[in-house]
């Protein structure tokens, strides 16, 4: 194969992954509900022996850190200062971001406290203060891509998130602590001193670092072909960490189906994630931003990282796998929801009526966005 052939055998197949995203996400959800047992099988820690020396291998956080390591090696200096020249969508959609979980999910806990549930609901409030607690999702620049909008301040969304995770995560989690009470590993309280010892460091920041550091140190030769091999290594890796995260949450779901459960699981998630694009859009409505911006807003608002959260969960609640099926309908609704909040107008609502030769044909006219040769009738 010459090397002409390789890059953009690269670049099709993860243009073919990221077109068939949802496909793909809801294949390796199909995947861990039909054979569970080898991704159970893998989210178990592993030691490794080298002499005298014992590694950890952990899998999930593995993957994570490999997403990450993806993200940032594909960023350029020079989209970094173009975030900076945006500070205001920029701020306002950070700010939003962390807004989210201190206004939603005190609502959220209080409706669930109510129901017959045995821990009032803690387990599904732990999940969603978890979730929403995390950055933003680097999914969220491929949706901005997709619809054409601002993805260097969509990206700088991610980055900014990202390096201030290590404060902001301890923080909103202790804030939230005291709506699930306990001060045990596997609450929030327990989970804010775990990221503030190194999770938000460790398994968020310094991956998406050393991918900075790679684009800026390597030379170029190696650096065009790392960032060639990038893109689809991120999809898969990010598909292999969906499969094992789901087999965690439906493996022992399976054996033991709650059909009660499954559903309290999904309508938590759909009720937390419509509340969160509603949040972004209403916000970027409110401070009057363009509609490239709105979209950035919103998208921070509504996409957190959920392999980060549900690989959190995984490191503080080990026996309480359930926990994870909120953050898996969570993490499949935020790309629907992601999908209907960046798709452009395709058509205006006036319908018209034209007279084509030998008949009238209703058509509808094109939304200013289209191209002007594009015919709609």
């Amino acid at each position: 194969m010459s090397p002409a052939t390789k890059p953009s055998a690269s670049r099709g197949l993860a243009g073919r992954l990221r077109e068939r995203l949802g496909w793909a996400v809801a294949a390796a959800y199909l995947a861990a509900a039909v054979c569970p047992a080898p991704g159970v099988w893998l989210r178990r820690p592993r030691e490794l022996h080298a002499g005298n020396v014992a590694l950890s291998l952990d899998l999930a956080p593995a993957l994570l850190a490999l997403v990450l390591f993806c993200a940032g090696l594909q960023v350029s200096p020079q989209a970094l200062l173009r975030t900076v020249r945006r500070p205001v969508t920029l701020l306002a959609g950070l700010a939003a971001h962390l807004l989210v979980p201190l206004l939603i999910i005190p609502g959220l806990a209080a409706v669930l406290s109510r129901t017959p549930d045995s821990d009032g609901g803690a387990g599904m409030t732990t999940a969603m203060i978890f979730l929403t607690a995390m950055p933003v999702a680097a999914g969220a620049t491929v949706w901005t891509a997709r619809a054409d909008g601002d993805q260097p301040t969509m990206l700088g969304l991610v980055l900014a998130s990202t390096f201030l995770s290590p404060l902001t995560l301890p923080l909103t989690l202790g804030a939230l602590a005291p709506l699930v009470g306990g001060d045990h590993p596997g609450t929030p309280a327990g989970a804010a001193r775990a990221a503030g010892q190194g999770f938000a460091l460790t398994g968020v920041l310094l991956p998406c670092v050393a991918g900075l550091l790679c684009h800026i140190a390597l030379p170029a030769e190696a650096l065009a072909g790392l960032r060639r091999a990038a893109a689809p290594t991120a999809v898969l890796a990010s598909l292999a960490l969906t499969y094992l995260n789901a087999a965690g949450a439906l493996g022992r779901f399976l054996t033991h189906p709650a059909a009660l459960l499954a559903s309290a699981a999904v309508a938590v998630a759909a009720f937390v994630c419509a509340l969160s694009f509603l949040f972004g859009r209403v916000a970027g409505s409110l401070l009057r931003l363009d509609t490239r911006a709105r979209a950035c807003v919103t998208l921070a608002c509504g996409m957190s990282n959920s392999s980060a959260g549900a690989v959190l969960i995984g490191a503080v609640l080990p026996d309480r796998p359930h926990v994870l099926l909120p953050v898996l309908a969570y993490g499949l609704l935020q790309k629907l929801a992601a999908q209907r909040a960046v798709r452009p107008p395709r058509w205006r609502a006036r319908t018209v009526w034209r007279d084509w030769p030998g008949r009238w044909s209703r058509c509808r006219q094109p939304a200013a966005s289209d191209p002007p040769d594009r015919h709609r009738c």
